[in-house]
């Protein structure tokens, strides 16, 4: 059995309209692309043929990729978030005890997971940790840096 691929509705708007593109406009400007180097004659040496028939390729491999993951996403809807525990599907605000900071996370599932965007995996160690706390709990986190421990401030549904 393949693991679920938890989805929040954002999330899967956005793989829904990047596989679209993928599929309606790549696929032609790069058809188009392969179309033009082999009209230049001699593939054998044709470095644009070559990079041509990688895009498609690249293209391909993520189609296949977002098909596999649409195929067994499951979608966290706003009404089954409850804001007194974390799950997936929530805005988190954390007091980081040993740094004396206030951190934001979103927790989302591993597919949509981005540090640069604080968007956190349940599936990560601080993910796990946090997955069913309530506000005013304390959280104790295995690292490489050591235990890391955070207070719950806030719990905010963020679908």
């Amino acid at each position: 059995m393949e693991k679920k691929n938890i989805l929040t509705y954002a999330g899967l708007q956005k793989l829904e309209d990047e596989i679209h593109d993928l599929k309606v406009y790549k696929r032609k400007e790069v058809a188009e692309k392969i179309k033009e180097a082999r009209e230049q004659g001699d593939l054998s040496e044709n470095a644009e043929y070559d990079a041509a028939k990688d895009e498609q390729r690249d293209i391909e491999a993520r189609i296949e990729e977002i098909e596999k993951i649409l195929k067994n996403a499951e979608v966290v809807l706003e009404d089954e978030v409850d804001a007194d525990k974390i799950n997936v599907g929530c805005k988190v605000s954390v007091y980081d005890m040993e740094y004396n900071e206030e951190m934001q996370f979103f927790i989302v599932g591993s597919t949509e997971a981005n540090s640069l965007q604080n968007k956190i995996s349940n599936e990560s160690p601080v993910g796990k940790a946090l997955i069913g706390s309530k506000v005013g709990d304390i959280v104790s986190v295995e690292s490489p840096a050591g235990v890391m421990q955070y207070k719950i401030l806030t719990i905010e549904r963020n679908i």
